[in-house]
């Protein structure tokens, strides 16, 4: 049982995220001096006014930092990639993360706010639904969203070709070799569960494990994020959502954008999401236009990594709101300075 401080990607209870920000500020983790501390913290896309003041609010007179930026994600994780490429001004990104997608053109570093796409597909409604298959079919998962997480982890993909995926799933081993089992952990012996080996999945434990039999699921649980529509969610997928993106972008940046599409956030580790959002994109852009869709090698850490870069950049000084501008201007400073 645990208690989760945001809601559909917004924080809404802050209790619970000001004891997390307690722990890690704490001497027993990074002893963090808070006079000495320039801070940066990622928020979603267009948050809510009223969350982005509470955030400044408690940084600045609770924590007394030293200094703070507060941005996208998405941000950061262009700076990194202009930063590896240089020569390229635009880039579309497609951040597909815990709550939900965003399919973000930015051209020459800024985001195009009014062709920002978001969809409410996230990992948390993949595991969500996986969990419900499994309690339908098998066993009572419905408590188990920790064990379910990893299970999606270990266990899905992306497919290219959903259609024939089905058609096999219906067949039995060893034409089949999309059944396998996991091993459900214990917490004992086995820490962690993980997926046998197709030889060794013959829904059989001599050793007492437990275990599930997973199918059509491994590949049905991932194509909500193409196939919304699926599970009654009625918003595009996302291939369908870079193109529509790219087309609300001036005519003369659409070749740069479809060549410059960028991959992170966690569901990008499903093997196969890349080549599935390239040949999906590749069929739906204009034929005379070069696709070429990249997935860095830390999805889930490419943000992090791109605020590493910030940091060490020349203009990350401007980037900030000091204590200085805080205590001159109160929250007008960081209204005017971030844009989120």
């Amino acid at each position: 049982f645990y208690i989760m401080p945001f809601q559909k990607g917004y924080l809404v209870n802050w209790d619970v995220q000001k004891t997390i920000w307690d722990y890690i500020f704490s001497k027993e983790v990074f002893n963090v001096n808070h006079s000495n501390t320039t801070l940066v913290i990622t928020e979603p896309y267009f948050n809510f006014t009223s969350a982005q003041e509470a955030m400044s609010e408690i940084f600045f007179e609770e924590y007394e930092v030293d200094a703070l930026l507060r941005i996208n994600a998405g941000d950061l994780s262009v700076h990194k990639y202009h930063r590896e490429r240089p020569r390229e001004l635009c880039c579309l990104l497609v951040d597909s993360g815990f709550s939900f997608t965003h399919v973000v053109p930015y051209i020459q570093a800024k985001k195009q706010r009014d062709a920002i796409i978001r969809i409410d597909m996230g990992g948390k409604l993949l595991t969500n639904h996986l969990k419900e298959i499994i309690s339908y079919r098998q066993l009572n998962v419905m408590d188990e969203t920790y064990v379910i997480n990893q299970v999606k982890e270990d266990s899905c993909f992306v497919t290219q070709d959903f259609n024939a995926e089905m058609k096999k799933a219906r067949l039995k081993p060893p034409d089949n070799d999309l059944l396998r089992d996991y091993v459900l952990p214990d917490f004992t012996s086995i820490k962690r569960g993980f997926l046998r080996s197709l030889e060794e999945s013959d829904g059989k434990s001599p050793n007492g494990e437990q275990l599930i039999r997973l199918n059509n699921e491994r590949f049905s649980v991932p194509e909500l994020l193409f196939r919304p529509s699926d599970v009654g969610v009625q918003q595009m997928g996302i291939s369908e959502a870079i193109v529509d993106a790219i087309s609300r972008c001036p005519t003369e940046t659409q070749p740069h954008l479809y060549r410059n599409i960028f991959l992170t956030g966690g569901n990008c580790n499903f093997p196969g999401f890349r080549d599935r959002v390239y040949s999906d994109v590749r069929s739906m852009a204009p034929a005379e236009y070069q696709v070429n869709v990249s997935l860095s090698k830390a999805p889930s850490l490419y943000a992090w990594h791109g605020a590493a870069a910030v940091s060490q950049s020349a203009q990350f000084p401007e980037l900030l709101v000091t204590r200085d501008d805080w205590e001159e201007n109160g929250y007008s400073a960081c209204a005017a300075r971030f844009t989120i």
